[in-house]
């Protein structure tokens, strides 16, 4: 069978595979666009298996908002360079899952890559663009946050997509969300946590392990200074305080006022709009992290 320029053009656009990958899907399926598309998918998953073992660390973390801020969604698609990360190529693809899971229900990264994409899944997807790319590429991370009552999401991205923020804070009002003092709010604390990387929102957000690791890394460190058994465990409470104060979003220094806390810096804009605000939830994606 003749394989025309405009069959191989046909099957390139529909699977942004290589001309001559397509022109040997067109061979092997006699023509046939559907089997040549299963062809090229199998082949690709056949080389993103290959490839697997092979560190993705580079890549863009990239969020989407709904237009009335009650939904928003953060994704992070890893590629193995820093030079494929800044290929126009690369940065449409990942604008384009975006987009895609933003559409969708998926709340979990297990349903995120089952999402339908282009006669396949978001997972089919991904593995189809390694034979575009030629290198290992990952949806790596995805969050979604959806807010049912009053307040709002909001989202950040620093370093042109090597931090990514997702948070919602709630209000009682359903006309707080709309002022601009608490638009400036959310915009703050975004800035915030992509800055200072909170372990968690409270004291009860860190995980009891690592608590627990820090008080044996005191407890080694005074020994080594000799300080007496009887006083080492007060010493302790003191630097978990301090750990907790750097590591919690609510008792963490305010990046742009060190003298206010997150928790401070609510409370105030609170009684600025005449309603009760709260800070519900965050993620922070750092790149490779």
């Amino acid at each position: 069978m003749n394989i025309t320029a405009a069959l191989v053009k046909e099957l390139r656009d529909k699977t942004n595979a290589g001309m001559m990958d397509c022109k040997k899907a067109l061979t092997a399926t006699e023509g046939d666009i559907d089997a040549a598309v299963t062809w090229l998918r199998e082949k690709g998953i056949s080389k993103a298996a290959a490839k697997a073992d092979r560190e993705a660390s580079e890549g863009i973390i990239a969020a989407r908002l709904s237009d009335d801020g009650k939904s928003g969604i953060l994704v992070e698609v890893n590629c193995e360079t820093d030079f494929v990360s800044r290929n126009e190529g690369f940065v449409a693809f990942v604008d384009t899952i975006a987009d895609t899971l933003a559409a969708s229900d998926a709340k979990t990264l297990e349903e995120a890559l089952k999402v339908s994409k282009d006669g396949g899944t978001i997972d089919d997807f991904v593995k189809g663009k390694v034979i575009e790319v030629g290198e290992n590429l990952q949806l790596r991370k995805f969050e979604r946050f959806d807010i049912a009552d009053n307040g709002a999401i909001a989202q950040y991205i620093h370093m042109g997509g090597k931090v990514g923020v997702l948070v919602e804070v709630g209000a009682e009002s359903g006309e707080t969300a709309a002022k601009e003092e608490f638009r400036d709010l959310v915009k703050d604390i975004t800035l915030h946590i992509a800055a200072a990387a909170p372990k968690g929102l409270a004291r009860e957000d860190i995980d009891a392990a690592i608590v627990e690791a820090e008080k044996d890394v005191f407890r080694a460190q005074l020994a080594n200074e000799g300080k007496p058994e009887q006083i080492i465990e007060k010493i302790i409470e003191g630097k978990i305080a301090k750990f907790f104060s750097e590591s919690c979003l609510l008792e963490q220094a305010f990046v742009k006022d060190p003298d206010s806390t997150i928790k401070a810096l609510v409370e105030g804009a609170g009684k600025k709009l005449g309603d009760t605000l709260v800070v519900r939830r965050f993620v922070r994606f750092g790149l490779g992290e």
